[in-house]
């Protein structure tokens, strides 16, 4: 059964990506229609978020980022069907860095460095276009598909363009076998974590709430003593992206423990606080207390 569905996945996503544009937004059009006005999929769960991340917002405006929470879902979920067959020029007309030159003093001394983001806007093309903006070795963490044959070609089709996709159920390891090469490692780090987790999380007011984040961020900067860099994805218009760099810390070790997680989290809070609707409101993300 799952290569029977590994073969299904694999042939849908083929037929969709070899779409012409227009009639790929098209289908993003009617995806959201379906999900939002149809079966109204975690339609509670965005409200629920939005209205306690922010006191105070008004039935219209509440009506507003709904809606457009639904388009930046149904846009991110075809754009990620299509990451599977993107061109690369397609891929670097469509995702800009804006400030590359961030990444220069450290390529220039040979220093691997952390790349952090959110789940926020297209965060999965830029693990592609990495490879093709800068010379660093790419590797990106994920999290493992459970059939087995639908992973693989997860990976062999994220590859494509030079990036490398690690699980997250390796990241130590990973980040030990590429000690010693030039790496640019891209992360993550707003996800939500099992309850058993959250002893170990850094607990921080991040958009009106006591939120657990995860650990890995801080403890694999501090191990190997890397410098974290945030990326800010940020939409342009529908299907076009710019990327701003900005340095959260050239030296891990010198802050206290948790002070990186706090930067990190004010960092994302404030950019989800501009474009709130880019961000992903139908996770549960608040659902632990202390």
């Amino acid at each position: 059964m799952k290569l029977l569905g590994a073969f299904l996945f694999i042939i849908n996503v083929l037929l969709i990506g070899v779409l012409p544009v227009p009639f790929l937004y098209g289908l993003s059009n009617l995806f959201r229609f379906i999900v939002y006005r149809i079966i109204g999929y975690r339609r509670d769960m965005v409200r629920k978020n939005l209205e306690s991340s922010f006191p105070g917002i008004t039935d219209a405006e509440l009506m507003r980022l709904t809606h457009l929470y639904y388009k930046n879902m149904a846009d991110i979920l075809t754009e990620g069907i299509w990451a599977f067959t993107i061109s690369r020029k397609q891929l670097l007309k469509r995702y800009q860095i804006i400030n590359p030159e961030v990444f220069e003093p450290f390529s220039v001394s040979g220093q691997s460095i952390i790349g952090v983001t959110g789940h926020y806007a297209n965060w999965e093309w830029g693990s592609q276009l990495a490879s093709l903006r800068t010379d660093f070795n790419v590797i990106a963490f994920y999290k493992p598909m459970n059939n087995k044959y639908i992973d693989k070609f997860v990976r062999r089709s994220r590859s494509r363009f030079g990036t490398t996709l690690a699980s997250i159920h390796e990241t130590s390891l990973t980040f030990e076998k590429y000690k010693d090469i030039k790496t640019l490692f891209l992360m993550a780090a707003d996800q939500g974590m099992p309850k058993v987790s959250s002893t170990r999380a850094f607990w921080i007011q991040f958009l009106n709430h006591d939120t657990p984040f995860l650990h890995g961020l801080e403890k694999h900067a501090r191990i190997n003593n890397l410098p974290v860099i945030y990326i800010n994805v940020q939409r342009v218009r529908r299907g076009y992206y710019t990327v701003e760099l900005s340095v959260l810390t050239t030296k891990p070790l010198e802050l206290k423990e948790g002070a990186l997680t706090e930067m990190y989290a004010r960092k994302l809070e404030s950019v989800i606080r501009k474009q709130p609707e880019n961000w992903l409101w139908s996770h549960n993300r608040f659902k632990l207390t202390r």
